[in-house]
């Protein structure tokens, strides 16, 4: 695991971001009623929110991998609904929950024999996604850290686009983040000495879950498949895919400026010459 200092300066240029919690509550198997012990640590996260502050709620609930699909997505809405009247129970507003969705059954890996037990049982659960009112934050600007690749480039310089963002538990790339990588492919063809890391991202995940869900593959393998995306997408703009590689960094390098800014993905310099 890499871990970066980071000495954050400042521009009196400003960006806005939107922050976000998440809680789980987990279930018993096939069960949809929540546990004692469960409400009270939901009672107790409440009691930590500035609910003043709060935009929206959405709530997602998930089953482990046994069963028939009709029947996780019935019994994951249900877990869902759960939470929504607890939540209403303890004075949050119903009109600030904007989503209530059952999303069925999480895949899971092939070689977790040892571990199935304990991956099933926190598959078991609902999510709930505190999205709180957007706050002004200062544009970043850290050494080390840039928005372009310089002609000074060096070894361990990092690249952070900041449009080349993924929407919550997407991998796919937008049209925005396409044009960019545009811009950085036409840099790299110039300069083709440079080889790098692809690094992937995520934000908002528990954190005893170093990686996210992908909403597409149901795997947890989000920020591994952002930075493939960038990989692939790099290889048809005639950057040779010797030049590169990429890895998923999951939950582990938050910038601390915000949750929209932590859905991304950075090029980190490890050749020059």
């Amino acid at each position: 695991m890499r871990f970066f200092t980071l000495f954050l300066f400042f521009f009196s240029s400003t960006l806005f971001a939107q922050e976000e919690v998440v809680q789980s509550i987990y279930f018993d198997f096939d069960k949809f009623t929540i546990k004692e012990i469960e409400v009270e640590k939901l009672n107790a996260f409440i009691k930590t929110l500035d609910t003043s502050r709060i935009s929206t709620i959405q709530i997602f609930g998930y089953c482990d991998d046994r069963g028939k699909d009709a029947y996780n997505f019935e019994l994951s809405s249900k877990r869902a609904n759960a939470v929504k009247d607890s939540l209403i129970q303890k004075g949050i507003k119903n009109k600030i929950i904007v989503s209530i969705e059952g999303k069925g059954k999480i895949l899971i890996e092939d070689d977790l024999d040892d571990k199935l037990p304990e991956v099933r049982s926190k598959n078991r659960r609902v999510d709930v996604l505190i999205n709180f009112k957007p706050v002004v934050i200062e544009k970043l600007n850290i050494p080390g850290l840039y928005s372009t690749i310089r002609k000074d480039v060096v070894k361990g310089d990092r690249i952070y686009l900041d449009k080349l963002l993924f929407e919550r538990g997407s991998s796919k790339l937008s049209t925005t983040a396409k044009k960019e990588l545009d811009k950085i492919a036409i840099l790299l063809v110039r300069n083709k000495k440079i080889e790098f890391e692809i690094q992937g991202h995520v934000c908002c995940t528990p954190t005893y879950h170093k990686e996210a869900v992908d909403k597409d593959s149901k795997k947890r393998e989000l920020s591994k498949n952002r930075a493939k995306a960038v990989f692939t997408y790099l290889s048809t703009r005639n950057i040779d895919k010797k030049r590169m590689t990429y890895n998923g960094y999951g939950n582990t390098q938050p910038l601390g400026k915000g949750t929209d800014l932590d859905r991304r993905v950075e090029l980190v310099i490890t050749k020059t010459e």
